[in-house]
């Protein structure tokens, strides 16, 4: 059976975006104490890309991150996966989406201790009831290298195992946008840069869309893109990073 893979946009054609915010604003507190966490951000997220996300401590990256992909609310503007407003969904709904268009990869692994690495990575399609496309799964597990860890409990992998087993298991159910929230933090440097790597290759390979949160120059060179964020609002971004260029010019923003 031939494997179906995702379309990658053609550059000639007109931009498609996986995500986008339009004025986004998330302010914490009230009065004296309030935090604007993002002030006015507006930013697209193009199919088939791979994105990353930098700034200091405390400019609002993680927050635009949880809030485009629908794990927080906006005090006011829009977040958006595809042409789908967030704010018009119901808890349900939101619910729904996540699962089937949306996957999540965070500094904490999340695996189910109790589950082998194949469990956890179907998990996500098995709570929805689907066994989910075979060839699909099969094509993940041979690119994220963990065909002879499938039987293993999390228990049983290194840090970077796990951390492959939780990208395998966003992609298993071929989502639209994969979040990916300091991926590598917990993880030594060979270990993060098996995982970038893969990260890399699920865009190049499988046609993913990637959007990543990092503070880490080396692994926001892997991205297509960077955009910046300083006191919640982007003030820069950069096409084909490459770690040199990201460390230097990081320096004015403070990171």
């Amino acid at each position: 059976m031939s494997l179906a893979l995702p379309t990658r946009p053609d550059p000639s054609a007109a931009v498609e975006l996986a995500a986008s915010t339009d004025e986004a604003c998330k302010v914490y507190g009230k009065g004296e104490v309030m935090v604007a966490a993002l002030d006015g951000v507006s930013v697209g997220f193009e199919r088939g890309r791979f994105t990353a996300i930098m700034g200091p401590s405390g400019s609002g990256k993680s927050t635009l991150l949880h809030c485009i992909a629908g794990l927080d609310t906006l005090t006011s503007g829009t977040a958006r996966i595809g042409d789908v407003d967030l704010s018009t969904l119901n808890d349900r709904q939101l619910t729904i989406l996540r699962r089937d268009r949306v996957g999540f990869v965070f500094q904490s692994f999340n695996l189910i201790p109790t589950l082998t690495a194949e469990e956890n990575i179907t998990l996500p399609l098995s709570l929805a009831g689907r066994r989910g496309d075979r060839p699909w799964i099969e094509q993940v597990v041979a690119t994220v290298g963990l065909q002879d860890r499938l039987r293993h409990r999390p228990s049983e992998l290194s840090g970077g195992q796990q951390q492959r087993v939780a990208v395998a298991r966003a992609l298993a159910s071929q989502p639209e946008i994969i979040f990916a929230d300091e991926p590598t933090g917990n993880l030594d440097s060979r270990s993060g840069a098996d995982v970038l790597a893969f990260l890399r290759r699920a865009v190049d390979d499988l046609g993913q869309t990637i959007v990543m949160v990092t503070h880490d120059p080396v692994a926001s060179a892997y991205a297509d893109r960077i955009v910046v964020l300083v006191d919640g609002q982007i003030v820069d971004e950069m096409l084909d990073p490459t770690a040199e260029r990201v460390l230097d010019w990081m320096k004015q923003f403070g990171e």
